[in-house]
């Protein structure tokens, strides 16, 4: 298979004259990056100066570009929103839990008692502890709530 790429022609460079000064800001800017390298810093304490109307941080003591000061806070601002909403999915999920385990608890109450047992709310029908002992047959939550809608609405 034959290369359809030609390399670029080799340049030589001419020393008579001395060595020519790169700027190496123009090779970062012709790769799609910016002219200046980025801190070392990542300036989490910024100082917001009204009066000299500059961003400084107080670690390395260097100005702060204002685009930089920005994206630091959008980013800061994201990530507490993200972590909110994420702890606002475990809450759902904590109270969901709960109602299960009330139930669940409310059940077992139920079945301590020595002359009572727990009766089923659509059929009436005695719970017995020994019904449920090797698992029990399971219905679609969708077609049990439209099964006991269609009760309610033939009383």
């Amino acid at each position: 298979m034959a290369d359809d790429r030609k390399d670029p022609p080799i340049q030589e460079q001419n020393f008579l004259y001395g060595i020519r000064v790169v700027d190496i800001g123009d090779y970062r800017v012709s790769r799609g990056l910016s002219r200046r390298a980025s801190s070392s810093c990542p300036h989490h304490r910024m100082v917001y100066d009204k009066s000299e109307r500059r961003i400084w941080c107080k670690d390395c003591e260097t100005d702060v570009e204002p685009f930089d000061a920005f994206r630091f806070l959008a980013e800061h601002f994201s990530s507490q929103t993200d972590k909110l909403n994420r702890r606002e999915q475990e809450i759902k999920a904590a109270e969901n839990y709960r109602i299960i385990s009330l139930a669940g608890k409310a059940l077992d109450k139920a079945w301590r008692s020595k002359k009572m047992v727990p009766m089923c709310p659509s059929c009436k029908a005695g719970l017995f502890p020994e019904d449920f002992k090797n698992g029990c047959a399971l219905l679609g939550r969708d077609y049990a709530m439209a099964q006991r809608k269609k009760m309610n609405n033939d009383k």
